[in-house]
């Protein structure tokens, strides 16, 4: 018979099942080793001696989790370290058009999990998707219920230009805590949409989320180009950069967590 689950039992088992999590350990100061789990509804596990440090770790927990990088943390003289696990990203695209077909194909292989969805039937096959985790033939609303809903890690992208379907889910997505949402469409289109959803009654708090004309500026051309467009904004944004080139860039490349959190250069 199998004894209490620990944090750190249970931790293992969230990200085994390939789930959201994190899992805070005092590396210095009282109670050192202590550990608390914290799960992505807000509950926890364990306790770091004292209600105070137990609030402040759970808070740099869901930040954490959601921002998808594990991290040290210091509170006053308590040296703590915040490890989390999450699942792949999820990118779900509106519109069963060629672009969307290359850019499953370049989510996939860059790690993504990516989604399709249409309401027409003749176009959102599966056949036409095949690096597609799913395809759903409906309207968005009917799709985000289907996948649970939408959380903070999920990107999102309106390929359709059709006003009818471009707005039914944006009007779900600019309101919903997205990571990313971004449309398709020229300067002069996003100009029109842009009325149509002040209309509507989205805010323009919610529209200064919207990243349109979708993508960065690489002068794509192909399918193939604007997909690579797309991944790249989607990608820059997750990593909380702003997507340049690295030649005019300064700083650090890429940031690399060491032992305790330390990061190198």
């Amino acid at each position: 018979m199998s004894g209490p689950t620990t944090p750190q039992g249970e931790f293992a088992s969230i990200a085994r099942a390939l789930g959201r999590g994190a899992l805070v350990t005092v590396m210095r100061g009282p109670n050192h080793g202590a550990q608390m789990l914290v799960r992505v509804d807000g509950s926890t596990e364990g306790s770091l001696g004292s209600d105070d440090l137990d609030r402040v770790a759970a808070a740099a927990a869901d930040e954490l989790m959601w921002a998808e990088r594990s991290e040290a943390r210091e509170e006053g003289d308590v040296f703590l370290f915040v490890d989390v696990v999450f699942p792949a990203p999820r990118l779900v695209i509106f519109g069963a058009i060629d672009f969307a077909a290359q850019l499953c194909t370049l989510a996939r292989v860059s790690g993504w999990v990516p989604y399709v969805s249409d309401p027409r039937g003749f176009f959102a096959r599966r056949d036409r998707f095949p690096d597609a985790e799913e395809v759903f033939v409906g309207w968005p609303d009917k799709t985000f219920d289907a996948l649970g809903g939408i959380d903070r890690a999920m990107s999102i992208a309106v390929l359709t230009h059709d006003p009818k379907l471009d707005d039914a889910a944006l009007e779900i997505a600019l309101r919903s805590p997205a990571a990313y949402v971004g449309a398709m469409g020229s300067h002069r289109m996003q100009a029109k949409r842009r009325d149509r959803l002040l209309a509507g009654g989205i805010t323009e708090e919610e529209l200064a989320r919207l990243a349109a004309p979708i993508g960065l500026d690489l002068g794509a051309l192909t399918p193939e180009e604007t997909a690579l467009s797309i991944m790249s904004e989607i990608v820059a944004l997750r990593r909380g950069r702003p997507g340049g080139r690295l030649s005019h860039a300064s700083g650090r490349i890429h940031e690399v967590t060491g032992e305790a959190g330390e990061v190198a250069a």
